[in-house]
C-alpha cells in the first residue's frame, strides 16, 4: 500500500491549515493537545496516526501531536478529521465553533 501522505501532499495539507485555519489551529492544541495556556499553533506534520504542531506555550515552543482516533487511509478523510478535532476542543473548551 502506498503512502497517502506524501511530503508533498502533507506540505499542502500544513499550508492550507496555517494560512486558512491559524485559529482552528490554536483552538485544537488548547482543547485537545494539553496545551490550554497556547498563544498560537502551526501544524507541522501529518502522518496515517496523528496531526502535529508546533504551538507557542508561555513563549516557549512545544511540539504536540493529537493522534487519530482511527488509522487514515486517504487524503479526503483528513478535513473531517480536522474538523472533528475543531469541534472536538470547542466542545472542551466550552466555546461555540465559529463554522
Amino acid at each position: 500500500m502506498s503512502d497517502p501522505f506524501p511530503p508533498d501532499v502533507v506540505m499542502q495539507i500544513a499550508r492550507h491549515m496555517n494560512d486558512d485555519h491559524a485559529d482552528d489551529n490554536v483552538v485544537i492544541v488548547r482543547g485537545l493537545g494539553g496545551a490550554p495556556a497556547a498563544t498560537a499553533a502551526r501544524m507541522s506534520g501529518l502522518d496515517p496516526d496523528g496531526m502535529d504542531f508546533d504551538a507557542t506555550v508561555d513563549g516557549i515552543a512545544v511540539p504536540i501531536r493529537i493522534p487519530f482516533p482511527e488509522r487514515l487511509t486517504e487524503r479526503r478523510q483528513v478535513r473531517a478529521e480536522a474538523v472533528r478535532m475543531y469541534r472536538d476542543a470547542c466542545a472542551v473548551l466550552g466555546v461555540d465553533p465559529r463554522h
